[in-house]
């Protein structure tokens, strides 16, 4: 047993890792023998989880495997402060009614990597939504102004001339209480987390309890190749996302980003991601590596049938400029329609300017049933709309109109 379980621990100490609080402590843990319980939180401020998300749940699915107790926080509480962390500006409150429809689709991407049946899941308003005044003014007690003041978000905000909020500083002090309610032995989370889980390590020591040992993960650069992957971005790509979607959104990628999704968003061993860099360097067709990628980040979340379906639709339509094999269909009155009028009731674009701008980028081409395809320059100019007229939009979004 002993043999069979050093494989799982060298994966949790290594792959993918940033850093360990506290490294010895954290070995000796998981060489004891005892069950911990690892704690994950998310909050719900959208629908959707992403690729950056599955780095820290295929770290928690590691500590899953090697047989201890995942205790997954769907932060319903905090979600109405919002984390402060890697905010340039207060985050828009959501309301209770949002939060809960954002929540009911988490457990079922959560199952998409953990095994969801041997998993602890809350809610954190379990706890959090009972603490009294009096409780909870003996917890501030534990924590200085100016300490919390010294986290980078924070300093960059005033630095700037920007406000700090004082709900936003309750944050990391409620993620701590998290820690200390479920009785944490480790909390991981990817490295802009690191102040909100040293928060909890310390108030679980001043409480009485065992401070939680803390683990980091990278963090994944979302579509735009600038910032992390981040719902409140939008430059993500959903675990929930139909295939053809997830599949396009991949071959978007910058070729420069391909080593570390292949590293972050896959199960590719580190030996085989450095082939796969000397294969770029090597002058192979960044193309065809990247195809590699998004069928396999597809076949992960909607199995191996659907990644291949998904790269032979993508190669018909943007190799072959065949059309797809299936797409939305509008029923829309026959006659001549203004560019950005057209784009706006076929939904296209949810803006005049967002028509306007997508005209003047190239990125609308009118493909008539029978015909030459057009495409469209001028955002004044009038569209003919026939019965079976497509509309593709950017890269990937197409539309077959019928005419009534």
């Amino acid at each position: 047993m002993k043999e069979n379980i050093e494989p799982l621990i060298d994966g949790i100490l290594w792959d993918n890792v940033v850093d360990i609080i506290q490294r010895e402590s954290l070995e000796q843990k998981l060489r004891s023998g005892k069950k911990l319980r690892i704690k994950l939180g998310f909050d719900p401020t959208s629908p959707d989880l992403h690729l950056g998300h599955a780095i820290v749940l295929r770290k928690l699915r590691q500590f899953q495997d090697a047989g201890h107790k995942v205790v997954f926080i769907i932060g319903d509480f905090t979600t109405t402060i919002g984390d402060p962390s890697g905010a340039s500006q207060l985050r828009p409150m959501l309301s209770r009614e949002a939060i809960k429809k954002n929540s009911k689709t988490y457990f079922q991407q959560v199952g998409k990597i953990l095994d969801a049946g041997k998993a602890e899941i809350r809610r954190n308003s379990e706890w959090l939504s009972k603490v009294s005044l009096e409780r909870w003014l003996g917890i501030l007690r534990q924590f200085t102004v100016s300490r919390i003041l010294e986290r980078d978000d924070f300093q960059k905000r005033l630095k700037g001339g920007q406000e700090v909020w004082l709900h936003e500083i309750m944050y990391p002090l409620l993620q701590a209480y998290d820690s200390y309610a479920i009785k944490a032995d480790i909390e991981i989370g990817a490295t802009d987390q690191l102040f909100n889980l040293l928060a909890g390590r310390a108030l679980q020591e001043k409480l009485g309890q065992p401070p939680q040992d803390i683990l980091t993960t990278e963090i994944l650069v979302g579509l735009d190749g600038l910032k992390k992957m981040s719902k409140s971005i939008g430059n993500y790509i959903g675990l929930a996302e139909p295939a053809g979607s997830m599949f396009g959104k991949l071959m978007s990628l910058k070729d420069e980003l391909m080593p570390a999704y292949f590293r972050l968003a896959t199960t590719r061993a580190k030996d085989e991601v450095a082939d796969i860099e000397r294969r770029m360097s090597g002058g192979e067709n960044p193309r065809d590596i990247k195809l590699d990628l998004a069928t396999e980040v597809v076949s992960l979340y909607h199995g191996p049938a659907a990644g291949m379906r998904a790269r032979a639709e993508f190669i018909k339509v943007f190799s072959k400029k065949e059309m797809p094999s299936a797409m939305n269909e509008v029923k829309l009155s026959g006659g001549s329609y203004e560019a950005v009028a057209l784009l706006m009731s076929l939904q296209l674009a949810k803006s005049k300017s967002e028509a306007r701008r997508l005209i003047e980028q190239g990125g609308i081409e009118i493909i008539p049933k029978r015909g030459v395809r057009e495409k469209l320059e001028n955002p004044l100019q009038f569209v003919a709309v026939t019965d079976g007229t497509v509309i593709r939009a950017g890269k990937t979004r197409f539309v077959r109109i019928q005419v009534l």
